[in-house]
């Protein structure tokens, strides 16, 4: 009797365990993520996987609207100096710790003052943060800055428990604890991040995803394949070539965003002494390669026209995009005599390329395009969050990297170009470029902004530390069995309301 009691509450123990990952949602990145704390990382898939793993306080919608994450509300000052948020209550961090005021005050200063913290320059208006109530915080600014809440829609505005933070310091990426609808479980480095529902998320009722498992897999052809085949339940960044073969699986489907972001060239200008090569010493080098470029062709071909050649931060369709610095058209003999008034006959370049088909197709394209100019390139791939350090180290002479694009024009330009800030992996300094950039950040016209942006595009456009070729769809595939699914411009995969039926 006591042995049928015994198994009866065995099974009933199993029946109670198994339903714990009912729900596996598998999804293929293209890339592995970087360090998983907000306040290091730099990397788009890092992105993706903390829309899972924390919370903002503001969040962005398809429309690139800011709505209410963990600030409910907001108001700025009549000055535009103050910006106070109101709090959501009854939220916890994975380890249990409260969110209130002071957790916001004590990310916000992580931020701020970590030595390995790459946002600062997105915080630098802040003078001080304060707890002003229990469910209250107030910004109180250096000069008015309209960025601000889009830098606290991103990596700048995630919470993650300060408890764990303390304990952890410049570890917090091995085991990161934030607010968001999952937590973390494992990572395996270039092999999966595993995430499990936060049984107390504020908004558990609406999700319906039981655990998530982001696998890298650079190769364009093996992450359909293995969408296809059942092994993944989504993609991102679907091949443009591919876009036929996912519209023509009955058991697929296939969702697209125009992005806010940009495809670019960095230059190693002033990143330590790898910045002594030809390319990083004359801007007229940098000015032939942009104009051996043919823009045009190389998105066509590599892209199926999803996407849009530029020159720019900011697409040819956004209002903030200069018409008077028109995306160039391919000029090999212009080029020609400007490494000729370089003192070269021939440019040997190295240049850092990350290892997916797709963007090796483009840069194949361009190595074979600038060679008529008189650019001898050598392309030296890497995975991608490598090939991000080696950036940061000044390891590299040139560089083709992606930037996934921000709602605010700030976003796709201050932080990349200003004097000493987290992502000018170019080590670019012009002070007259720090201050339009920084004037455009305080001015609440957009005219006015609109003007400095043009200035200093003026500048960048002619000194080239980044030389921007075009801006991508993203493009996704999943199974028919996903729904609830949202393509977003930000390129972000957002679980809250994603199902997935047996």
């Amino acid at each position: 009797m006591k042995i049928t009691k015994f198994l009866a509450s065995l099974a009933a123990g199993v029946l109670i365990a198994l339903p714990a990952f009912a729900v596996e949602l598998k999804i293929g990145l293209q890339d592995d993520a970087d360090a998983l704390d907000p306040a290091q990382s730099r990397s788009f898939v890092g992105r993706i996987v903390y829309t899972a793993l924390c919370d903002k306080l503001v969040d962005v919608t398809p429309d690139l609207q800011f709505v209410p994450q963990l600030a409910t509300s907001w108001k700025w000052s009549d000055d535009g100096k103050q910006l106070m948020m109101e709090l959501r209550q009854g939220v916890k961090f994975q380890d249990g710790t409260p969110f209130n005021a002071q957790a916001v005050v004590d990310n916000i200063q992580r931020y701020q003052t970590m030595p390995e913290s790459r946002r600062k320059s997105e915080l630098s208006s802040v003078a001080k943060v304060e707890a002003s109530s229990e469910y209250q915080v107030t910004f109180t600014l250096k000069a008015p800055d309209v960025t601000l809440l889009a830098q606290l829609s991103d990596r700048s505005g995630m919470m993650v428990s300060p408890t764990a933070a303390k304990a952890s310091g410049a570890k917090f990426g091995d085991h990161p604890v934030c607010s968001g609808p999952f937590k973390f479980v494992e990572r395996v480095q270039q092999d999966r991040i595993v995430l499990e529902k936060f049984q107390d998320y504020w908004n558990r009722d609406n999700i319906f995803i039981d655990k998530v498992t982001y696998l890298p897999i650079p190769d364009t052809t093996v992450r359909l394949a293995n969408l296809r085949s059942g092994d993944l339940d989504m993609i991102d960044r679907l091949a443009a070539s591919d876009a036929a073969t996912v519209k023509g699986d009955p058991n697929l489907v296939y969702a697209d965003a125009i992005g806010t972001g940009w495809l670019g060239i960095y230059a190693n200008v002033g990143n330590g002494q790898r910045a002594d090569n030809p390319m990083g010493k004359d801007k007229r080098l940098r000015q032939a390669f942009s104009l051996a470029i043919d823009r045009e062709a190389a998105m066509q071909i590599v892209f199926d026209g999803t996407g849009l050649a530029g020159n720019q931060p900011f697409a040819p369709n956004s209002p903030w995009f200069d018409k008077t610095i028109p995306v160039p058209a391919r000029d090999v003999d212009k080029a020609k005599a400007l490494v000729k008034a370089a003192g070269f006959d021939r440019v040997p370049v190295e240049m850092m390329v990350s290892n997916n088909p797709v963007t090796m197709q483009m840069m194949q394209i361009i190595q074979s395009m600038v060679a008529e100019a008189g650019f001898d390139v050598t392309l030296k791939t890497t995975e991608f969050a490598t090939l991000l350090d080696a950036q940061t180290a000044g390891n590299y002479q040139i560089s083709r990297s992606d930037w996934s694009g921000r709602s605010d024009p700030d976003g796709n330009i201050q932080q990349f170009v200003t004097t000493g800030a987290g992502l000018n992996d170019s080590k670019y300094s012009n002070p007259e470029v720090d201050k339009l950039l920084l004037d455009a950040r305080q001015s609440q016209d957009n005219a006015v902004r609109k003007q400095k942006y043009d200035a200093a595009e003026a500048i960048l456009n002619d000194d080239l530390p980044i030389t921007f070729l075009g801006h991508q769809a993203w493009i996704w595939g999943y199974n028919k069995k996903v729904s609830g699914f949202l393509p977003s411009p930000d390129g972000m995969i957002r679980l809250v309301g994603v199902k997935k039926s047996n």
